[in-house]
């Protein structure tokens, strides 16, 4: 349950390294002279990327299918590499690879690297607590409450939106615990040490999913995030293509249909066009 946030920590370092050095990268025109377009994926990102008896399963081994055949309109194959995450966004800014096939997040920090093309899923925050606890509904009943939220991570850099909302409710935020990972978290969340934790969307659906005797998803506490494919600024043209792709998907009910089975519900206001800075994203996401 603690991969979202991995993805959040793990990168931030990586990606400011990689700003720092100008490198060159495929456009599409590149992409079809070769008739290859190279992904980098993941295996051990559930329920993007996983493997199940030893097969890659989840949502983007079944899009993956359709990448595939709407390349192939155009003449491209799809040529698919798992790596570990640690070194994913490196291969993909290096140029090594075309664009991250994956459940990347879209941060302030990444923008200043990549462009993303238009989102797939919601990575907006919301609250848990124990199941059945009737004291917490509404963001009122979070005030003077203690909160569990991993070290680090864009769940803690967007608690501020928490406290705005508390203080809108005439109250203030209680005290914040920070963790290593969400196991953690989770742990003394069960136990009562924490009064209620804070994850991304997809996350809790999944948590509640697995542990729904134990967890109970409450309502969002954040403004809208996004998880989307992220490829080098100097690659516009194969920004283009896969918005298209997305076009192509969502309008045909493909995207829908996947994002219900593997997050747990479609997400039909998502924003359609690609993500290119941070300015755009903080009005996106109402920051």
């Amino acid at each position: 349950m603690n991969h979202l946030l991995r993805k959040l920590t793990l990168a931030t370092l990586t990606v400011s390294a990689l700003a720092l050095t100008p490198l060159a990268h495929a456009d599409l025109s590149d992409v079809k002279s070769k008739g290859v377009l190279t992904v980098a994926t993941e295996d051990d990102y559930a329920p993007f990327n996983f493997i199940v008896d030893g097969k890659p399963e989840g949502f983007h081994k079944e899009l993956l299918e359709d990448l595939v055949a709407y390349a192939k309109e155009q003449k491209i194959d799809v040529k698919q590499d798992i790596l570990p995450w640690t070194g994913l966004l490196a291969s993909v800014s290096s140029g090594q690879y075309d664009v991250a096939f994956t459940g990347a997040l879209v941060t302030d920090e990444r923008l200043r690297v990549f462009n993303f093309a238009p989102p797939f899923a919601s990575a907006q925050h919301y609250y848990v607590k124990r199941a059945g606890d009737k004291s917490l509904s509404d963001i009122a009943s979070l005030c003077g409450k203690t909160v569990g939220v991993q070290a680090g991570s864009a769940l803690l850099a967007r608690l501020p939106e928490l406290k705005a909302m508390m203080k809108e409710k005439g109250c203030e935020m209680g005290k914040v615990v920070e963790y290593q990972s969400y196991p953690e978290v989770y742990a003394d969340l069960a136990n009562g040490r924490l009064d209620y934790a804070v994850n991304a969307l997809i996350s809790v659906n999944d948590l509640v999913k697995t542990r729904g005797d134990t967890f109970e998803k409450g309502i969002a506490v954040s403004g809208p995030g996004f998880a989307a494919w992220p490829m080098p600024k100097s690659s516009p043209e194969l920004l283009e293509f896969l918005s298209g792709f997305m076009k192509h998907v969502r309008d045909n009910g493909r995207l829908a249909a996947l994002q219900t089975k593997w997050f747990g519900e479609p997400f039909p206001t998502m924003p359609q066009e690609p993500i290119t800075s941070v300015e755009q994203f903080h009005k996106l996401a109402g920051m």
